[in-house]
């Protein structure tokens, strides 16, 4: 590759032609939406998330932010930012990696296989330790509240006319977290 912005540019392309729903922010190639389905054969079958991506300006040598907008249980997803916690995004990077591998292997993987020992999530973990049953019950019921596709969809039109993040997306983004301290 020619540069990281070709690179950028071209991951992206390969991402929507991967029939992902893909919204920019601002027309700027380096943030925007993911819309991203549940892996069957699991407790998050049924559910859409809103993934924020955040490119820095050395990706593909540096990796992608990810982020949950809509809430999850999950041990390794902080339930308020939406942070996640995978070795492969923020620690083993590689440029060999791409966004397609992201949404189609690394995300899908983290759902199917969490690490209840390395958690963001102290009480999913503990649950999913201590009662497997009801933390996939819980699971399904975050999925069914917070991840409704009709409301993914909903939530993608009001936002298509804004410029800036809305107060509620702001309070989920990892920013917020840093930036600010709970009332």
């Amino acid at each position: 590759m020619s540069s990281p912005s070709k690179r950028r540019e071209m991951d992206l392309m390969k991402l929507m032609m991967s029939d992902y729903k893909v919204e920019m922010i601002n027309d700027r190639m380096q943030e925007f939406y993911v819309h991203f389905h549940g892996p069957n054969e699991s407790p998050y079958h049924g559910g859409v998330w809103r993934i924020k991506v955040e490119l820095p300006d050395a990706y593909p040598y540096k990796s992608p932010s990810i982020g949950f907008v809509n809430k999850i249980y999950h041990p390794n997803i902080d339930e308020m930012s939406g942070s996640v916690c995978l070795d492969v995004i923020n620690q083993t990077w590689s440029p060999m990696f791409d966004l397609v591998n992201v949404f189609e292997v690394f995300l899908p993987q983290l759902l199917l296989y969490p690490n209840p020992l390395d958690p963001l999530n102290g009480e999913a973990a503990a649950l999913m330790m201590r009662d497997r049953p009801a933390y996939e019950q819980r699971v399904k019921e975050f999925s069914e509240k917070y991840a409704r596709p009709e409301d993914i969809e909903a939530t993608s039109e009001e936002d298509s006319g804004d410029e800036e993040m809305s107060e509620d997306e702001y309070d989920s983004s990892d920013e917020a977290v840093a930036g600010q301290a709970d009332p």
